[in-house]
C-alpha cells in the first residue's frame, strides 16, 4: 500500500466560540513549519473518519486493474476522482504507475490525503481524504492595513478549496506587504476554524508590529558630490517628524534597488562612466526601531564624449546628415541621457527615410587614460516586423475611431517605434485622457506584432471659475462652460457666458477637428463682448459682436498652419462728461464711434516638445500676423511671437523659459484704435494687475470743483515678455496633486500714435491755462516680478494660487500680491 499525506500531523484542536456556533479552532504556524513528505515517502497512519478509513492491505504490487473503488469521498463523485487517475481499467500498473497516480491526484489540491492499494483481486481502491471547503476569509489586528488591500493581495478565496500550501504563500504575501510598507517585524498567524459539513473558516491574525523608519541615509566614497546632494537623488528618505505624509521614510528592500539605479544615472549623466554602486546596506538598530542605510560608491572618474561616428551600410543614409543630428560633440562631459537622445533621433531620422525596421546601437571605447569615451553608432536595418492589429481599451466615453486617427500606423504598416511614440503624443495632445499607454504584444506570427493603446478617460467638459485680488482690493470674476470632446467624437463645442467687473461675454463656438475627413480642423466662433475699463484703463467701454472662420492644417510632423478671417463691429463710448473742458478732456476722446473691422490672419506653430502636455524637454515656436483693412473701417498690421523651451534635471526640478512679443501698427494713415492695442497684466504679467503696466495717462485734472489726477491705462503698441518658471518639490504625496513652482516674469509694455502722445504737455482746455496740462506716461522701462505660484488638482478642479513681489516697475503702474484661479471638470 503506497499513502501520501498532504498534512503529516492532524490539526491541533481547542474550543472556541464564533458567531454563537461552538466550533474546533486549530492555528497553522505548527503546520507552516512542516516539511511536506516527498510524494513516494511512507508516512504514519493518522485517525481518520469511518467511511474514509481504508482497509487494511497487503503492500501494492504490480498487477492488471479489473475494477477502480473510491472510498472516503464526501463532495467529490467517484467518477471525477477517477478521471484525474492516469490508469483505467485492464492496464498493467507498477509502483512507479502507483507513484505517478498518487501526485496526479494531489496536484489536483483537492485532497488532504490519498491511498492507493492494489487488491490481490485486481481491484485498485482509492482512498481520500479531501480538502475543506473555505466559508470565509477573516483578517484580525490590521490596524494601518486596509482589508480590502489585503484581500487583493491573499489568494484563498470563499467557496475555494482550502490547501496548506495556499495559506503559507498568501501568509508570505501579507507579510512582504507589510514589509514593503514599513513594518519591518509584521507576524501573520492563520487558523482555522472547524464548521460542519468539511467546510472552514480561515483567519489570518496579524501582529503588525512598529514601523521601522529611516534613521540615517549615508554615502561612502563620495567625492563629487555631497552627502545631500545624494540624498535628493535617491527615494529613500530619513525619517523626519514632518514627514508625516511621506510614504519613502520607511525601509523598503526593494526601494534600495531602485535608489542604486538613481545614483547610476545621475553619475553617468554627469560624466561618471565608470560609477558602481559597491553595496547598499541597511542596519537595523532594534533599540531605536529604524534601519541605517549606507550606500558605498565607486565614483571613478569624469569621462568626456571622445570621437562621435556613424557606422551604417545603409546607403539612403547619409552618415553626414546623421552625425548632424546628434545632440552632443566632442569634449562634452559624458552623458547616458545624451546617448538615449541621439539613438532616438537617428532611430525617427532613418523611419523618415523610408527605414521602417532600422536598428541604432551605440557602441563604446573608453580611453581611460585620456579621460574620453568613444561612440559609434551602428545604425543597421533590423528584422522586419509589420503591425498585424490595433486595439484600443480604456476609452468609455471617446469613440475608437478619435484615437486611431491620431496613429501614425495602420495595420499592415510596418512597425516603426518613432511613429508609435509620436502616435502616443498625439492622442496625449487631444487632452481628453488622464493617461495614454501603447504596448506591443505578440502578433499571429513572428514577424507580427500587436498595438495596444490604452488609455484613461478624463474629463473634457469644463466649468471655469477665476477670481483675482488686486492690490486696491479690486475683485475680477470669470465664469464659463466648455466641452472638449462633444459625444465622445472629438469636437469642441463652447457656449460660454462670461461674467465680471470688467468683461461680460457671450460666445459660441464650434471645431470640427477632422473636417472633410481630412487632417483640417475648421471651426467657427460667433461672440459678443462687452468691456468695460472704468477701473482699470481709461473710463470708456466697448462692446463688440463677431464672427470668426477658422482653419488649422499639418505642415510636416512637428508644425501647423492655420487660417482665420473675422468680422466684427466696435463701439467705443465715452460719456459727454469725459470729452467736457469744462470737466476735462480724455486722451482717447478720439476713439469715440462705431467701426467695422475686417481681418485675414495666417499663423504658424512648429512644436519639438517631448510631452504635449507635461513636457520636460524640447521647444516650441508660435508666429501668428493679422491684416485689418480688407473693407471695413480699420486698416493695421499686427504681428505675435511665442516661444517656450524645457528641460528637466529630475521629476520634481524642470526648469522652463517662455517668451513672446508682440507689434501692431496702422497703415494707410490711420492709427491703431485703443481695443486693438495690447494690454498687459494679470494673468499675462504676474505680481500686476490686468492692464496694469504700460502707457497711461495721469494727468491732473483742474475743474471749478477742485482737481484730481487721472488714472488711464492706454494701452501699447508693441510688447515683450519673458517668463522663466522652476518646478519645486512640495515634499507631498502625488495623489496630493500639488505642485509649486518659483517664478520670474519680466518684460515691457510701450508705444502710443501722435495723436495721444502728441498730446503730452499741451493745455486740456486751451481757454482755461488752471485746466491742466496732459500727463501721459509712455516708455519701455523694464518691469518685473518674482513669486511663488502653487498648482492644486482639488476635487472642485485645478485650482492657481500666484504669489508675487514686484521687482521693479514704474510708479504709474498698478500691482497685486495675490491672484487666484480655479475650473471644475465634468
Amino acid at each position: 500500500m503506497l499513502r501520501h499525506r498532504a498534512h503529516s500531523a492532524a490539526l491541533s484542536s481547542g474550543l472556541a466560540l464564533l458567531l454563537g456556533t461552538t466550533a474546533l479552532t486549530a492555528p497553522l504556524s505548527a503546520l507552516a513549519q512542516e516539511a511536506e513528505a516527498p510524494p513516494t515517502a511512507a508516512a504514519p497512519a493518522t485517525e481518520a473518519p469511518a467511511q474514509a478509513q481504508a482497509p487494511i492491505a497487503a503492500p501494492a504490487r504490480e498487477g492488471v486493474v479489473r475494477r477502480i473503488d473510491v472510498r472516503g469521498n464526501e463532495r467529490i463523485e467517484p467518477a471525477t476522482v477517477v478521471s484525474y487517475l492516469p490508469i483505467q481499467v485492464g492496464e498493467t500498473i507498477d509502483p512507479a504507475r502507483i507513484d505517478l497516480a498518487l501526485k496526479t491526484l494531489f496536484r489536483t489540491d483537492l485532497f488532504a490525503d490519498v491511498k492507493i492499494d492494489l487488491q490481490a483481486d485486481g481491484t485498485l481502491v482509492i482512498t481520500v481524504e479531501e480538502n475543506p471547503i473555505i466559508n470565509r476569509v477573516l483578517f484580525e489586528g490590521n490596524k494601518s492595513m486596509k482589508e480590502d488591500k489585503l484581500r487583493d493581495e491573499v489568494s484563498v478565496r470563499p467557496r475555494g478549496i482550502f490547501t496548506k500550501s495556499k495559506v503559507q504563500t498568501d501568509v508570505a504575501r501579507i507579510v512582504e506587504l507589510y514589509r514593503r510598507s514599513g513594518r519591518i517585524s509584521a507576524n501573520v498567524t492563520p487558523q482555522i476554524v472547524q464548521l460542519p459539513q468539511k467546510r472552514v473558516d480561515l483567519i489570518f491574525k496579524i501582529d503588525e508590529g512598529p514601523k521601522s523608519g529611516i534613521l540615517r541615509v549615508n554615502f561612502l566614497g563620495n567625492k563629487a558630490y555631497s552627502d545631500n546632494d545624494l540624498r535628493d537623488v535617491v527615494v529613500t528618505e530619513q525619517s523626519r517628524w514632518y514627514k508625516f505624509f511621506s510614504s519613502n521614510a520607511n525601509y523598503d528592500p526593494d526601494r534600495l534597488e531602485y535608489d542604486r539605479e538613481q545614483l547610476r544615472k545621475f553619475y553617468r549623466n554627469r560624466g561618471y562612466y565608470d560609477f558602481r554602486v559597491s553595496s547598499a546596506v541597511a542596519e537595523f538598530a532594534p533599540d531605536k526601531n529604524g534601519f541605517a542605510v549606507t550606500y558605498t560608491l565607486d565614483e571613478g572618474r569624469e569621462f568626456k564624449f571622445g570621437k562621435v561616428t556613424i557606422d551604417t551600410e545603409l546607403k539612403k543614409l547619409d552618415p553626414n546628415v546623421l552625425k548632424a543630428l546628434i545632440p552632443f560633440h566632442t569634449g562634452q562631459v559624458y552623458e547616458d541621457q545624451k546617448i538615449e537622445q541621439a539613438t532616438d533621433a537617428l532611430t525617427f531620422a532613418a523611419g523618415a527615410a523610408g527605414f521602417a525596421f532600422v536598428d541604432v546601437r551605440p557602441r563604446y571605447t573608453p580611453n581611460r587614460e585620456a579621460g574620453t569615451i568613444d561612440v559609434t553608432f551602428e545604425v543597421k536595418e533590423g528584422p522586419r516586423v509589420y503591425v498585424d492589429r490595433i486595439d484600443v481599451v480604456g476609452n468609455s466615453q471617446t469613440l475608437d475611431y478619435v484615437i486611431r486617427r491620431e496613429m501614425n500606423l495602420v495595420e499592415g504598416d510596418p512597425y516603426n517605434r518613432a511613429l508609435v511614440d509620436r502616435s502616443k503624443n498625439q492622442i496625449r495632445a487631444l487632452g481628453y485622457f488622464k493617461d495614454v499607454e501603447i504596448t506591443e504584444t505578440p502578433g499571429s506570427a513572428p514577424d507580427r506584432t500587436n498595438l495596444q493603446v490604452k488609455v484613461t478617460e478624463q474629463p473634457t467638459g469644463e466649468f471655469s471659475f477665476s477670481a483675482g485680488y488686486s492690490s486696491v482690493d479690486q475683485l475680477v470674476i470669470d465664469l464659463g462652460v466648455t466641452q472638449r470632446n462633444f459625444r465622445g467624437r472629438g469636437q469642441d463645442v463652447r457656449a460660454r457666458l462670461s461674467l465680471g467687473s470688467v468683461r461680460q461675454q457671450v460666445d459660441l463656438g464650434f471645431t470640427e477637428p477632422r473636417f472633410l475627413g481630412r487632417d483640417l480642423a475648421a471651426g467657427v466662433d460667433a461672440y459678443y463682448y462687452k468691456y468695460d475699463l472704468t477701473e482699470f484703463s481709461a473710463p470708456y467701454k466697448t462692446e463688440t459682436i463677431g464672427t470668426n472662420f477658422r482653419l488649422n492644417f499639418p505642415l510636416s510632423l512637428d508644425s501647423r498652419g492655420s487660417l482665420i478671417y473675422t468680422l466684427r463691429n466696435d463701439d467705443v463710448t465715452l460719456g459727454t462728461e469725459y470729452c467736457d473742458p469744462s470737466v476735462y478732456i480724455s486722451s482717447i476722446c478720439t476713439q469715440r464711434g462705431s467701426f467695422l473691422t475686417s481681418l485675414v490672419g495666417y499663423g504658424y506653430r512648429l512644436d519639438r516638445r517631448n510631452d504635449p502636455i507635461n513636457p520636460t524637454r524640447g521647444f516650441y515656436l508660435q508666429f501668428n500676423q493679422d491684416f485689418a483693412g480688407l473693407g471695413g473701417d480699420v486698416q493695421y498690421i499686427r504681428t505675435e511671437a511665442e516661444t517656450g523651451w524645457y528641460r528637466g534635471f529630475s521629476k520634481s526640478f524642470i526648469l522652463s523659459a517662455i517668451g513672446s512679443a508682440g507689434y501692431v501698427e496702422g497703415w494707410g494713415g490711420d492709427s491703431v484704435r485703443i481695443n486693438d492695442l495690447f494690454f498687459k497684466g494679470g494673468n499675462s504679467f504676474r505680481g500686476f494687475e490686468t492692464a496694469g503696466i504700460g502707457p497711461r495717462d495721469v494727468t491732473i485734472r483742474g475743474t471749478t470743483s477742485g482737481s484730481f489726477q487721472q488714472d488711464e491705462a492706454l494701452g501699447g503698441k508693441a510688447y515683450a515678455i519673458g517668463s522663466i518658471e522652476l518646478t519645486v518639490p512640495t515634499f507631498l504625496p502625488e495623489q496630493y496633486g500639488i505642485k509649486a513652482a518659483l517664478f520670474s516674469d519680466f518684460g515691457t509694455l510701450g508705444g502710443l500714435d501722435s495723436d495721444v502722445t502728441g498730446k503730452n504737455g499741451e493745455l486740456i482746455d486751451p481757454t482755461n491755462p488752471d485746466s491742466g496740462r496732459y500727463d501721459i506716461r509712455d516708455n519701455y522701462a523694464l518691469r518685473a516680478s518674482a513669486g511663488l505660484s502653487v498648482f492644486w488638482r482639488s476635487p472642485m478642479g485645478p485650482i492657481r494660487f500666484d504669489f508675487s513681489h514686484v521687482l521693479a516697475k514704474e510708479d504709474y503702474d498698478k500691482t497685486e500680491l495675490f491672484r487666484f484661479s480655479t475650473g471644475t471638470r465634468f
